[in-house]
């Protein structure tokens, strides 16, 4: 039995000890969504900016330690589809969708009115039909095990129908965030439901790996991994197994793509003279690797980027 999904049938139950819904198992889906991240960097493939408003919000304090920004996006046109290219940030998140509008879709499959997502690896293609309105939820890497006491590698590049945790916690989020069309109210029944989820743990977070995380991202990715485990005091295999419980990644992968979004922010900030100055400062290699990197997170060459840069949906990551 998966692992998500016995902490979900310990948590399908009544106060008798009784399951509150049987075959769970048949039930039970992770959306293999390959690579799902939508609230982080959208680049809208047509006709996408005059059809689509985007506006990023502040959490509340209490939340801040667990969530960088929720941010919406309505589009405007029944018609059109819209496609987005998502590129790999290192973090995870939650979207729900005004479903009875427009929907989310990809490989051919719409995705769940309200889904949590992890890690994504790379990138990889959305679309988007019709007239929608979308609510999301930017988290800290960390928030996985922190907020849902989740073993974050189980949704890496996947996400999970947030339908079937809420339901067994008998709090119907999704009907609540239906029954409005107000996105402050939104935001106010998400934040409620996500400070009880914190409030509630009683889990110990892992002080070392959210130590060694700070330095992965005050360093860009550029620490060296030996120096981290000798500075945490961990063996190899450890350090891996735990930084992959709580983060969803590898600590090298998590490096890289800590690596790739200081260029990328870089980029888009035009804070460069040539291309290899970015691969310099970032510590690539050289300019080849730095592009081959950029391809294999972004979908493109930097150049590519700057020609669709005047489509970019801003969402400040890194900033």
């Amino acid at each position: 039995m998966a692992p998500i999904l016995q902490w979900l049938k310990t948590r399908l139950r009544d106060k008798d000890g009784k399951e509150i819904i049987s075959g769970v198992k048949s039930s039970y889906k992770i959306c293999k969504v390959s690579r799902v991240r939508i609230c982080l960097n959208f680049i809208g493939l047509q006709e996408m900016r005059t059809k689509m408003k985007y506006e990023q919000i502040k959490p509340p304090d209490q939340l801040q330690g667990h969530i960088k920004y929720y941010w919406t996006m309505e589009s405007s046109v029944d018609s059109v589809t819209n496609t987005f290219r998502t590129i790999a940030d290192g973090c995870p998140g939650l979207i729900f969708q005004q479903t009875e509008n427009g929907d989310f879709y990809q490989n051919n499959k719409k995705l769940p009115g309200i889904f949590l997502y992890g890690q994504a690896t790379r990138h990889a293609e959305l679309y988007m039909a019709g007239r929608s309105t979308t609510v999301g939820i930017f988290f800290y890497p960390h928030a996985l095990k922190s907020i849902f006491g989740l073993n974050a590698d189980e949704l890496t590049d996947s996400c999970i129908d947030m339908e079937l945790i809420t339901s067994s916690q008998n709090f119907q989020l999704s009907q609540q965030l239906m029954n409005t069309s107000s996105t402050n109210d939104r935001i106010k029944i998400l934040s409620s439901y996500l400070f009880c989820q914190i409030r509630n743990d009683k889990r110990q977070p892992d002080g070392t790996i959210e130590f060694a995380l700070s330095l992965i991202l005050k360093s860009e990715g550029n620490i060296p991994l030996k120096e981290l485990q000798e500075n945490i005091q961990l063996s190899e295999r450890s350090f891996e197994r735990r930084f992959k419980q709580s983060i969803g990644i590898s600590p090298k992968l998590f490096s890289r793509i800590c690596r790739f979004q200081a260029s990328l922010n870089q980029l888009r900030k035009n804070k460069y003279n040539k291309l290899s100055d970015i691969a310099f400062e970032n510590e690539y290699a050289d300019q080849s690797h730095f592009i081959r990197t950029f391809k294999e997170f972004a979908g493109f060459s930097p150049f590519q980027y700057q020609k669709q840069s005047k489509e970019i949906v801003e969402n400040l990551l890194n900033v």
